[in-house]
């Protein structure tokens, strides 16, 4: 198309960088594969809502034909919850994650350079991405904030006053995760393996993962211990950038990746190894989104290559010492971001064989999104809503007391669910990370 086609076009397109590349639009054959594998098209049945619907409609942008705000199209780049699951289920390898994440930074910055943004959202945005995850010491002090909230009564009366309802506040107080007692707080910490060594591991610390899983991470650390590998807790590190890429905001989610890069190379570990699979998905695209920068992109690329998720890791060699039994029924809800992302669908099943006395049972549609997707839940409550009620039913369906992640956001979505939908379970079902439940057989077979 000549730059006089393009003038007389109605819209002017996508511009700048971080352009959706136009060859992944292209190539995307409609042949309507990606369908059935898609949350919100399952949902609506609506051509628009599936990915094949939204890649017609980039390609209407790159042309011209549709303008980047169009409310259509915005609309569906946020409906779409970025859970990839159409990737492997496509023959042509259309990489739909990327230029999805591409449209969201071409929305952010039409917004900011049109001035359509209101001051509210400006705020906000700023807020959560410019202070809070960008910043571990002010979510730190948040997440200590919300640990007293919640221990200490104030809480209980709040829900039973109605005044969270009253306030618009109650779905989203409903998804504050419970904090941990103590954090895991990154400060240059090295523990020894246990046994002959196999190598040197960096631990990701996170951001919801250190304050409201920090138990996860000290799991996360006895086991790979157990496992002769030595784990190093860099100081330096950060929130991963993700909900950042995520949300458009690209710059300030690239700024996080060169500090966490920086920080691990500092280290001087042979693997990156992380226990949440959104993180994990970040860490190893970190290579792509840092391409275009010459003093980065190397490095990023070599970072991107030694990030493994735990299971991952865990499950490439076998497992050392004696594991206990654990009587259980178990079921396990595949995180998009390990599943589809990282493309991960073994390990985690065979750490939970591995374990004595455990019983896997399969649910229907585990591999499905939950609707947790980072922020999807406070943005798209309905959506959200109707994702985790279905994913319920199916995990409920097997008879499972304990419904086994890999991802906190997959977690929180799921344990606010049967809090909300189902009460009258009284926590009789469980949602637990794999690794706290492989510690626990180790506890038994090791005698703590």
């Amino acid at each position: 198309m000549t730059t006089a086609d393009r003038a007389s076009l109605p819209f002017a397109g996508f511009s700048g960088g971080d352009i959706p590349d136009y060859e992944i639009l292209n190539t995307c054959v409609q042949c309507g594969l990606c369908l059935p594998t898609c949350p919100t098209y399952r949902e609506t049945y609506r051509e628009q809502s599936s990915p094949r619907g939204r890649l017609h409609m980039m390609k209407g942008v790159a042309d011209g034909q549709l303008d980047v705000l169009d409310p259509a199209f915005a609309g569906q780049m946020y409906e779409c919850l970025d859970c990839r699951a159409c990737e492997p289920a496509c023959p042509s390898g259309v990489l739909y994650g990327r230029v999805l994440e591409s449209s969201r930074i071409q929305i952010e910055r039409a917004k900011r350079q049109r001035a359509t943004r209101p001051r509210g959202e400006r705020a906000l945005r700023w807020l959560v991405f410019g202070q809070v995850f960008s910043n571990m010491r002010v979510f730190r002090t948040l997440s200590a904030l919300a640990r007293a909230y919640q221990r200490s009564g104030a809480r209980r009366v709040l829900r039973a006053s109605g005044l969270l309802r009253a306030l618009r506040l109650e779905a989203i107080e409903s998804q504050l995760p419970e904090m941990s007692r103590a954090f895991f707080v990154p400060r240059g910490q090295v523990y020894q393996p246990i046994g002959a060594r196999r190598g040197r591991v960096g631990l990701l610390a996170g951001c919801i993962m250190s304050t409201a899983y920090a138990d996860v991470h000290r799991a996360t650390v006895r086991v790979l211990r157990r496992n002769g590998w030595e784990v190093v807790v860099p100081a330096t590190q950060g929130c991963c950038g993700a909900l950042h890429a995520h949300a458009g905001d690209i710059d300030r989610g690239r700024g996080l990746m060169r500090r966490n890069i920086a920080a691990f190379d500092e280290a001087g570990v042979d693997t990156v190894v992380n226990n949440a699979a959104g993180c994990g998905a970040a860490l190893k695209e970190y290579g792509h989104l840092l391409h275009e920068e010459p003093r980065w992109a190397d490095r990023a690329a070599a970072f991107s290559a030694r990030v493994r998720d735990i299971t991952e890791l865990l499950a490439s060699e076998p497992l050392r010492g004696t594991l206990g039994r654990v009587d259980l029924t178990v079921t396990y809800q595949e995180p998009c971001h390990l599943v589809h992302a990282q493309r991960v669908a073994a390990a985690p099943r065979a750490l939970l064989k591995a374990i004595p006395g455990l019983r896997l049972v399969e649910m229907a549609e585990s591999s499905l999104c939950c609707g947790s997707a980072g922020v999807y839940s406070v943005t798209q409550p309905r959506m959200s809503a109707r994702l985790v009620e279905r994913k319920l039913g199916h995990a409920l369906a097997t008879g499972a007391r304990v419904i086994a992640g890999a991802n906190p956001g997959c977690m929180l979505q799921l344990r606010a669910g049967l809090r909300r939908d189902h009460p009258e379970l009284g926590g009789k079902v469980e949602v637990r990370h794999i690794i706290e439940l492989l510690d626990r057989s180790y506890g038994v077979g090791d005698g703590g």
